[in-house]
């Protein structure tokens, strides 16, 4: 099962400022970690807000609101895609993510979130719809 692993953002992150070299080479060995055990099928870091926007769909019509966005707690500073056995096994990758250590009270927040696969829909998604996305798949939509 897959597992998309979001990072939370901070107000410096939303400002744009870099972290010390120290959190790059702590990611860096973490995601290496992923990658040797072979869970991890894509993982970035986002830019801020500021040059997001949020497309919203009303009454037939698209409206663009153009960021930043109020509250960086709930913005999503950066991903990770799991392929794993389990929630359980997810979480405990999770636990291991570079945070702050003992003494820094910095709140680093990791959100878990299954991806739905099609066959949890079960008979409710029409086979040639089915077929339809694993042919996109297949053509790489997911590799980018």
């Amino acid at each position: 099962m897959r597992y998309l692993m979001a990072i939370m953002s901070d107000e410096n992150a939303e400002a744009g400022k870099v972290p010390p070299a120290e959190v790059f080479e702590a990611m860096a060995a973490y995601n290496e970690e992923l990658v040797k055990a072979g869970v991890l099928l894509a993982g970035e870091g986002l830019a801020p807000t500021s040059e997001g926007a949020v497309v919203s769909f009303r009454n037939g019509a698209a409206t663009v609101t153009d960021g930043p966005f109020a509250e960086a707690k709930e913005v999503i500073a950066g991903y990770w895609i799991l392929q794993v056995s389990s929630r359980e096994e997810a979480i405990e990758w999770a636990k291991r993510c570079p945070h702050p250590p003992e003494g820094d009270d910095t709140v680093l927040n990791l959100r878990l979130r299954r991806i739905f696969e099609m066959e949890d829909f079960g008979d409710d998604i029409p086979e040639h719809v089915k077929e339809r996305e694993q042919e996109l798949r297949a053509q790489g939509y997911e590799n980018g």
